[in-house]
């Protein structure tokens, strides 16, 4: 039987993710397990370290603290809604996203984040199907590709890291696009989603919206008009509850019936009450929304300025993150004097973005201390 974790991953280097996090990659699989779970190649999350005293950039949390409103939410919640069962339809959470984005809830699907969230789209409507994507982008489309049996066609960035759009439109298959990209943070704009979905309306087009709420132009104005377009949220980056695991998509009825088919067959409870009131007051803050995008849009074009200041290339980010390399000194270099100073960022061993870290955007003194780190390790000859 082979190991559970496969060493030759890119994100892993003699048993180490470059997250930090650490593997037994002796464990053999046990006999009761089937062989498509041994040959799962699961996916690795950033660190989450124990230690307080890190600077930590490495992913993507909000920089600052939820809603009043949530607060609020939670400390109002009484005993008997968590001796009960949670409302198994989220009704007022979904009547809140669909007031937000001018739908019905019928329109609107909810989950335990929107990894989940997408792990249910492709078992609905990927499972066995060829699917596109990109080269450079979430790391967990092909682990779902390998779980659910989909072939999937990564399909190259070009050379800047922009997306080849005339290769996703000849091919007939669906495709599955997170917009900002990650890690890169570039975005596309509605009329360039417009042309995915319009190209061939018998194909669907997934497009994941993780980091929406930083600067990139929402396509979720058109599952109005479009019945093969799913459009996936999550409350973690933008209204910070990672801590929390709320997602929810936005489509035709039709479709949310397939997501709701499948999450009534795996779990029929996916939210808590305490999650349900915690997210529908997050989405109705919309005061809190805005104003703390700008303090991260404002913290992002500080921290990029300072990493050009340094010798930085920073590639164009609608996300709460920038992707950036330096002209002269290694990625795995910069990643271990950085972690060295107590910064923790991210970064892959994948030979077209070895030389690159994905930072994520702090608050401003946690910038501050960023940019220090960089000009201390630059200094030291990092």
């Amino acid at each position: 039987m082979g190991a559970l974790y496969d060493a030759s991953r890119p994100d892993i280097i003699d048993g180490a993710c470059q997250c930090g996090w650490v593997f037994s990659l002796d464990g053999l699989m046990s006999r009761f397990c089937v062989k498509k779970v041994e040959d799962l190649v699961p996916y690795v999350p950033g660190e989450q370290p124990v230690s307080r005293s890190l600077v930590k950039l490495n992913t993507n949390e909000h920089a600052l603290e939820p809603s009043r409103a949530v607060m609020a939410a939670i400390a109002n919640i009484q005993a008997d809604q968590l001796r009960r069962y949670p409302d198994p339809l989220a009704t007022d959470f979904r009547s809140a996203i669909a007031d937000v984005e001018g739908l019905s809830p019928e329109q609107v699907f909810v989950g335990n984040g929107s990894d989940e969230v997408l792990a249910h789209m492709w078992l609905a409507c990927l499972s066995g199907r060829t699917v596109q994507t990109l080269d450079t982008t979430y790391g967990f489309y092909p682990v779902w590709a390998g779980l659910y049996d989909s072939p999937l066609v990564e399909v190259p960035l070009r050379p800047d890291f922009s997306v080849d759009m005339s290769a996703l439109r000849e091919s007939s298959h669906a495709i599955v696009l997170a917009n900002p990209n990650a890690p890169t943070g570039m975005a596309l704009s509605r009329t360039e989603i417009e042309s995915l979905v319009t190209s061939n309306r018998d194909r669907l087009v997934i497009i994941d919206e993780a980091y929406h709420g930083f600067g990139a132009e929402t396509a979720a104005p058109l599952v109005t008009q479009y019945d093969n377009l799913i459009i996936s949220r999550s409350l973690s980056k933008s209204h910070a509850l990672a801590g929390m695991r709320v997602g929810y998509a936005l489509a035709h009825p039709e479709l949310i019936d397939g997501l709701n088919r499948v999450k009534d067959s795996f779990n029929s409870y996916p939210l808590d009450a305490v999650a349900q009131a915690a997210a529908a007051a997050a989405i109705r803050d919309r005061e809190w929304f805005h104003r703390s995008a700008d303090v991260v849009i404002g913290s992002r074009e500080t921290m990029r300025q300072g990493l050009l200041e340094q010798g930085f290339d920073v590639l164009p980010s609608d996300a709460n993150f920038v992707f950036a390399k330096h002209s002269q000194v290694p990625g795995k270099v910069l990643f271990e004097a950085l972690r060295a100073r107590d910064v923790v960022v991210r970064r892959w061993d994948k030979p077209r973005i070895i030389d690159w870290l994905r930072i994520s955007v702090g608050t401003p003194e946690q910038t501050d201390q960023l940019l220090k780190a960089v000009a201390d390790s630059l200094q030291a000859g990092a």
